[in-house]
């Protein structure tokens, strides 16, 4: 899938940065970084899920001394 996305200057400077120490392809990092954005976010709208479901006791929580 194609993407296009607009970086900020910042960014964009710090990126052109690391591929010159690196020597790899920007299309390699970015697809990296949205990998792991979304595992990221992922695993953290799971937690919010998780916990919302703790709040009114509808979840269990185990105390890490009897874990």
């Amino acid at each position: 899938m194609l993407t296009s996305i607009r970086l900020s200057p910042e960014f964009e400077h710090r990126l052109d940065d690391l591929l010159a120490m690196t020597g790899r392809s920007r299309a390699e990092y970015l697809r990296q970084f949205v990998e792991r954005g979304l595992e990221d976010l992922e695993d953290y709208y799971l937690a919010a899920e998780v916990l919302e479901r703790i709040r009114p006791g509808e979840e269990s929580v185990v105390s890490a001394e009897n874990f």
